[in-house]
């Protein structure tokens, strides 16, 4: 692994450690050590402290004085709370955005739908996942409720390192993306009741697999591998 140079040095160690976790390199439940991360990229302990801690407050890690930091894990039970509550703060948001929407931005949205359809096709689930969160965090950002918004991404970075399981429950790449479509749709026509329908019937698909799963089946879920795109 490349080791780190001291430009912006603590962002940097934040935004490796990041992208390892939500790419499901660090697994939930995994040891975060500072000497062994130090030795890894070639860095000393302060800015990884700083960037575990940095991640603390993002959701992304736990910190504990036993421990030390911990990759976020979650129970069956606790996916699912994460996802009902995620349901109502995107129903909000969308609620507030339609309205507030621009013609930039709903090209933007557009592109993001096509980013998506791509980074399928390609198999590159990485970039899917970050143009799928991407077209989420939009409408949040459209809706100007920065209270909204700071609680969203909280549990959207809690919820991060389980996008593979989350992307297996939902099961089809295609019918995904056309239900982002749908959503699009209404935000164009400006009618935020039937784009708020649209959002809560494509939250609630995973909703609905979890409720039908035991605890072990949803371990097993998260151990699996990647699911295929495209």
């Amino acid at each position: 692994m490349a080791r780190l140079d001291n430009l912006t040095l603590r962002e940097r160690v934040h935004d490796h450690l990041k992208r390892e976790i939500l790419a499901n390199r660090y697994a939930p439940g995994s040891e975060l050590l500072e000497v062994p991360l130090s030795e890894e990229l070639g860095v000393s302990r302060g800015p990884i402290r700083e960037a575990l801690r940095s991640l603390e407050s993002e959701g992304l890690v736990e910190i504990t004085p036993r421990r030390g930091a911990v990759v976020t894990s979650l129970s069956k039970r606790e996916f699912l709370e994460a996802y009902q509550v995620r349901e109502a703060l995107e129903a909000l948001g969308v609620r507030l955005a339609v309205p507030r929407l621009t013609e930039r931005a709903l090209d933007s949205l557009d592109e993001r739908l096509d980013q998506m359809t791509e980074f399928a096709a390609a198999g590159d689930l990485d970039a899917f996942f970050e143009a799928n969160a991407g077209f989420h965090e939009a409408f949040m950002e459209a809706s100007e409720n920065r209270k909204l918004i700071e609680v969203y991404r909280r549990l959207m970075a809690q919820m991060g390192p389980y996008r593979r399981p989350s992307a297996r429950l939902r099961g089809n790449v295609e019918r995904s993306i056309a239900e982002h479509r749908e959503i699009l749709v209404a935000a164009r026509a400006r009618d935020a009741e039937a784009a708020v329908v649209r959002l809560i019937r494509h939250v609630e698909v995973p909703q609905r697999m979890l409720e039908g799963m035991t605890d072990e089946e949803f371990t097993r879920l998260t151990l699996t591998s990647s699911p295929r795109l495209g």
